[in-house]
């Protein structure tokens, strides 16, 4: 008979579900992209080798007119940002092609009175997309030359160079206060103006345009 079943049934319910182990959450991971390091060595003139130095890449720099002039290579690869506290910042691109590139090699020099002197050179890793010149000298042509160096058999490609002009901190604190001066004077020379304006309009002018007595 099918009738203690059915009243089982009633009375209990369905069977439980069978217990599942709680399923493992694991934590996400995100990988964070750490920011290379720029490693350099500066050669001073007559030297036979420099001191390695790392520096973090100036990623994201863009020359703002009021405070930097850029001068580019006629390739417009290699970029000079001279910004106005006497700094200049490189910026280069990636080369190509990038396979068996090791470095980079920068050459400096600056024009004398009557002949060119080179100045320090630096040699820069393969991760290296720019580099900060701290001080400039102040009315001073620099010619920097930029030349990336691969793994042989594969020769180095030609130099990409750029040339500029610091102007020195005292001509620019010259030109900074004549602008002020100047702006300063406009503004008088408006507000004289306008008084000269209100005064023809508002007293000259009834004066003239009174009626004669006979």
């Amino acid at each position: 008979s099918l009738l203690p079943p059915f009243l089982a049934l009633l009375c209990f319910g369905p069977p439980a579900p069978a217990l599942r182990a709680p399923r493992r959450v694991e934590p996400r991971v995100e990988a964070v992209a750490e920011e290379p390091w720029c490693p350099y060595k500066v050669v001073a003139e007559g030297a036979a080798n420099g001191r390695l130095c790392f520096r973090t890449p100036a990623r994201g720099f863009q020359c703002a007119a009021r405070s930097c002039r850029a001068h580019r290579s006629p390739g417009g690869a290699f970029v000079a940002n001279v910004l106005r506290n006497g700094s200049v910042l490189l910026q280069w691109g990636p080369p190509r092609p990038s396979a068996g590139l090791r470095g980079f090699a920068l050459n400096c020099s600056w024009d004398g009175t009557y002949t060119r002197f080179p100045c320090d050179s630096v040699e820069l890793g393969a991760a290296c997309r720019d580099y900060l010149l701290p001080e400039a000298h102040g009315s001073v042509r620099y010619r920097l030359c930029l030349q990336p160096r691969y793994a042989p058999p594969r020769p180095a490609p030609p130099a990409q160079c750029v040339e500029f002009r610091v102007e020195p901190a005292a001509m620019r604190d010259i030109v900074v206060a004549m602008t002020a001066v100047g702006g300063s004077i406009c503004v008088m020379l408006v507000f004289i103006c306008l008084l000269v304006a209100y005064i023809t309009e508002n007293l000259m002018s009834p004066a003239l345009a009174a009626p004669r007595r006979s």
